[in-house]
């Protein structure tokens, strides 16, 4: 807040804002959701979910924040926040998760979030197929999927299938119908490699479990009452990596889907589709210490933490806007990040850092978000010789770049 603010009374400024009574989170949320909204028509969208911590003791106990962020199935881009849950957890519930309605848990955000990306479709998206990791493979959310969306999911559980036998059971005896291969990025001890993967795929019923019959017995107390159906039907698509390196786990997905698998062209794509969530890790990274340094937050009890946090993965998407769009691969349109009114304050700040030779100038055409990335990365401290510009440049160059604009803005006062 001191950097952004430049000094004492621009903090000052953005305490009253997060403090003001009439700034809501659902208001600055929906705000967020409009823009989005406003660039998905005719596209296929990935809204991709996942949950972070905000502030979180080891025994799980504190504040976490569960973001939908829709993504260009396509080009990969980053389009925009759609909604953000937060979860207070107080801690000892979790033996009682069994006997619990699932309006009453936490995880009823998965199927929470899978609405909030109908609006998506609402807005024109051609598709909107929400994507999650193995903690989002509930039963309800598979039964309960809102009506515009498809849904993708790692498999977390060995579930029973309506015809007999188990999921991982079925995944095992699957013979490959094809190959693939992906590029697997640097994670923390392992280095990044390109996989060759085995696909293979089948439909599947997912049986409704035990513990969610009418009537039925868990723990010798009497099951939730429900109206889940007694299956679902889903494709189920299996990548397994083959020839992996010696002493490296191999890659292996299962994945569970509502959208149709009729040849391995279609498990190629779901794979493809499933690989975009890297993208919501990026944007955590991009929170935290990669960029804006969230995981150092040190806000009062009852302080307006919820509404910064929002502020900071607004910013954050935008931060991973410019810097997927560096290089001009995708050719977005400036409006994705920034207000078309600001056009002419990025040429003149252009302008100012562009050199004599045609190293030193911006190489990407007016009006494109790569024209403005360049802008942000040399504002942030980037050469143009050495490397490629990252999160923390972007960073930096925006908040520069932001600075400069309010100045541009009092010209005429």
């Amino acid at each position: 807040m001191r950097r952004l603010g430049a000094n004492r009374a621009g903090e000052m400024r953005i305490g009253r804002f997060l403090h003001n009574r009439r700034v809501s989170v659902a208001e600055m949320l929906e705000t967020a959701r409009e823009r989005t909204c406003a660039r998905v028509a005719g596209r296929h969208v990935l809204a991709i979910q996942d949950t972070t911590s905000v502030r979180v003791d080891e025994k799980g106990v504190g504040l976490s924040c569960h973001p939908v962020l829709a993504v260009d199935a396509i080009d990969g881009a980053a389009l925009g926040l759609v909604d953000a849950i937060f979860l207070s957890r107080a801690g000892g519930l979790k033996g009682q998760r069994k006997q619990r309605d699932f309006a009453d848990k936490d995880s009823r955000r998965w199927l929470d979030g899978a609405r909030s990306a109908e609006a998506l479709a609402e807005a024109g998206a051609a598709c909107v197929t929400v994507v999650e990791d193995r903690e989002g493979d509930i039963y309800e959310c598979f039964a309960h999927r809102p009506a515009g969306v498809q849904k993708l999911v790692r498999a977390g559980q060995d579930r029973l299938l309506a015809e007999g036998g188990s999921l991982f059971a079925r995944a095992a005896s699957l013979r490959p119908a094809g190959r693939m291969t992906v590029d697997l990025p640097a994670i923390p001890g392992r280095k990044a490699r390109v996989a060759t993967l085995d696909i293979g795929f089948a439909g599947v019923a997912l049986a409704r479990p035990g513990s969610r019959k009418v009537g039925g017995k868990v723990g010798g107390k009497a099951g939730v009452k429900t109206d889940l159906p007694d299956a679902v039907c889903v494709n189920l698509v299996v990548a397994r990596e083959i020839d992996a390196p010696k002493g490296i786990e191999p890659a292996h997905w299962l994945l569970l889907t509502t959208h149709a698998v009729g040849d391995v062209a279609d498990a190629r794509r779901i794979v493809g589709f499933y690989r975009r969530r890297w993208t919501i890790e990026q944007l955590f990274r991009t929170m935290k210490t990669k960029g804006f340094g969230m995981e150092a937050l040190r806000q009062d009890e009852g302080g307006p933490l919820e509404k910064l946090v929002v502020a900071i993965l607004i910013a954050a998407v935008r931060v991973m806007q410019l810097v997927a769009e560096r290089d001009g691969a995708a050719g977005r349109p400036l409006d994705d990040a920034f207000d078309p009114a600001d056009l002419p304050a990025l040429e003149r700040v252009c302008k100012s850092l562009e050199g004599k030779t045609e190293k030193q100038k911006n190489p990407h055409p007016r009006g494109s978000l790569a024209y403005a990335a360049w802008v942000c990365a040399r504002l942030g401290g980037w050469t143009g010789y050495y490397g490629k510009p990252g999160p923390i440049v972007m960073l930096y160059g925006l908040t520069r770049f932001h600075d400069i604009k309010h100045g541009w803005s009092l010209q005429d006062v």
